[in-house]
């Protein structure tokens, strides 16, 4: 499973072997600078929007890699049994967003001291 961890002065989206495939990506590293806000979603599977530019989706079910609207560029990792998760929003990073399901959004902010 997917995890978000703080390493020195970066945020890190650590990404499991599977992950990295379906997604088409690696672990993705950013500084803490360029984190603007994290947020609980309740319904992250639905957060996920856009059309996915290279990566893994049943719309509904998951969502796994990079998706791109009009206006934002999101990075998702998204599993089928993940109702609930966090939205990391970024500022002069390579994405706009990141969206990752986790069991307990409330301990992972407070681990991330946010």
């Amino acid at each position: 499973m997917a995890e978000l961890i703080l390493d020195g002065s970066d945020l890190v989206l650590k990404l499991s072997t599977l992950e990295k495939m379906e997604g088409v990506h690696g672990d993705i590293r950013v500084p803490l600078s360029s984190v603007q806000s994290i947020a609980i979603v309740e319904d992250v599977i639905h957060a996920v929007h856009g059309l996915k530019m290279p990566g893994s989706r049943i719309p509904g079910v998951f969502a796994m890699g990079t998706f791109m609207s009009r206006n934002n560029t999101i990075f998702a990792i998204v599993h089928h049994q993940n109702k609930r998760g966090v939205q990391v929003r970024l500022q002069g990073a390579k994405y706009d967003a990141l969206i990752v399901g986790v069991e307990e959004p409330e301990k992972l902010m407070k681990t991330l001291g946010f």
